[in-house]
């Protein structure tokens, strides 16, 4: 599968490592093949390729948005016409003031990015953590895989990813549609806040455990 990465940081680039490693075509989409987050994220894993942003996300299966959340709208309108029609994994966190929701909780920010891209398929994943579980998500003690909980409105593209999440070793859990998105951006807020606040370790999941 061809995976095309919008955005390519902390979150981004472990991803887009991870996935790379599993198999995949991973394409870095960019206009500046020599900033310094292509020569991180190549650092990582040199197999990643450099493609400009429309011919990567035109030849691509599936999108990740992983951009600052503020750069979503001016990301997305580089791409307006070659992303209609694909899955977009919204990986992206909108944060007001004080950790804050940034939408002041009246709407998620993935139903933006859905408003942003209407012919687009959103789905809401690689959330609800900070970028240190997206480096390494192993927890070997437990017998459980930790949980990456998403959503979305289209099942075909939430079956695909959910595919990935799979791929990548965690443990896929489907919540609903996209207005869901709102709770999982609460819970990427929680465990900020927790973390980066209060101290505790950043090497903290959720399992989701069945009887």
């Amino acid at each position: 599968m061809k995976i095309a990465f919008i955005g390519f940081g902390n979150v981004g680039a472990p991803l887009a490592d991870h996935l790379q490693r599993v198999g995949h075509e991973v394409l870095l989409a960019t206009n500046n093949p020599n900033s310094d987050s292509v020569t991180k994220a190549l650092a990582l894993n040199s197999a990643l390729k450099v493609m400009e942003p429309r011919s990567a996300v035109s030849t691509a299966d599936i999108v990740f948005l992983a951009t600052p959340y503020e750069a979503n709208a001016a990301a997305l309108e580089v791409v307006a016409e070659e992303i209609k029609g694909k899955v977009i994994v919204d990986c992206t966190n909108p944060v007001g003031p004080n950790l804050s929701h940034g939408l002041n909780n009246v709407r998620s920010g993935a139903e933006e990015v859905q408003s942003l891209a209407p012919y687009s398929f959103v789905v809401k994943a690689f959330t609800i953590y900070g970028y240190e579980n997206f480096q390494n998500n192993s927890y070997p003690t437990y017998n459980v895989k930790p949980v990456m909980m998403f959503c979305g409105d289209d099942d075909p593209s939430k079956q695909k990813v959910s595919s990935l999440i799979s791929q990548l070793e965690w443990e896929p859990l489907d919540v609903g549609g996209l207005p869901q998105a709102l709770h999982l951006e609460h819970m990427t807020l929680l465990w900020v806040r927790m973390v980066r606040v209060n101290g505790a370790s950043p090497n903290m999941v959720w399992a989701a455990l069945k009887r």
